[in-house]
């Protein structure tokens, strides 16, 4: 089959279609012929040789796929070759084909195409285990997503909207917050104009949001913490502001705040298969119901992956960028 190997750790150049073996399955996994993978920044990560695959995982990048099942492993009772699915991988996702754990694997949500499904399993598993199995954010409460134009951000959007939120976000430009703010975002934050900490406090009458979303990691973190109302949650799933930061911790002590931060690829299978489970339960029926839709930018063919990571690392883009194998 042909995949996109990762030549040696650099740029977006690195990125290379090879004819490479097909994946073999074990007998509790499934072999998806891949429809459509989406990309996703962790994927930009590796590229550049810091975020080396789980041990066992494929060493072609790509966490998230859609297509058909070809073969199932003796273990496997729920699939069966010929469904069509999407799927959370662990790596592998930019290739004709992918084994996958069954626990991993979900069916296409009603309404919604084979192909733009591709888009939906990493941004679902990571939003549902992180904002709502973890933060436990509910109706009436306050949620804060930066980066609310990513794939990541306008499926939190509509996510915590569907589920009786008050939404706030943050984006670089006008453009990106009427996208955010047609998804269901109340509050939409220029972060290169003003302030959020200051617009947060206003629109809350001082107290601040209880959750927040966050990939950006130290240079928001004492910003986050400002940010947050008296048992606020703060929920780290990215370091795109760096790791490294000074913060007075103080806030954290004054109005009972918990910091958190995950992962979501170096998860065990059984913890992803409770997530996959979790958010076929909650988050399915919200798409069904046409109350949570996918934001795709743009579906480049397979050959165009290096376009595909340019285009990403400008963050040009409103939504998911999927690639068709």
């Amino acid at each position: 089959m042909k995949a996109v190997v990762i030549t040696t750790p650099g740029g977006p150049e690195v990125l290379e279609i090879q004819e490479v073996e097909n994946p073999k399955i074990k007998d509790d996994e499934v072999l998806i012929k891949i429809e459509a993978t989406a990309l996703n920044r962790a994927d930009t990560v590796q590229r550049k040789g810091s975020y080396p695959p789980p041990p066992g995982a494929s060493t072609y990048p790509g966490l998230e796929c859609s297509g058909i099942i070809e073969a199932v492993g003796s273990e496997v009772t729920r699939w069966k070759i010929g469904d069509q699915v999407c799927a959370l991988l662990s790596g592998g996702g930019y290739a004709e084909k992918v084994a996958v754990p069954a626990g991993q694997v979900l069916p296409i949500p009603s309404g919604v195409s084979l192909k733009d499904a591709a888009g939906f399993p990493e941004v679902a598993c990571t939003v549902w285990s992180t904002v709502f199995m973890t933060s436990r954010l509910t109706s009436g409460e306050t949620f804060l997503v930066h980066g609310g134009s990513s794939g990541i951000g306008t499926f939190a959007v509509q996510m915590a909207k569907y589920c009786g939120a008050k939404v706030f976000v943050t984006a670089g430009n006008e453009e990106k917050l009427a996208v955010c703010k047609n998804l269901g975002a109340d509050v939409c934050i220029n972060y290169k104009t003003e302030d959020f900490v200051a617009r947060v406090k206003e629109e809350t009458g001082g107290k601040g949001v209880d959750v927040i979303l966050d990939n950006i990691g130290g240079s928001y973190f004492q910003r986050n913490l400002a940010s947050l109302n008296i048992d606020g949650r703060l929920f780290i799933i990215g370091f795109q502001g760096g790791t490294a930061t000074q913060v007075n911790l103080a806030p954290i002590l004054q109005r009972r705040l918990t910091v958190q931060g995950a992962g979501l690829r170096s998860r065990s299978s059984e913890n992803k298969t409770l997530i996959v489970s979790e958010v076929e339960k909650n988050v399915w029926p919200a798409i069904a119901s046409g109350k949570v839709k996918p934001v795709i930018y743009k579906s480049l063919p397979l050959s165009e992956v290096v376009g595909a990571h340019k285009l990403m690392e400008s963050s040009a883009h409103i939504g998911k960028i999927l690639l068709i194998p």
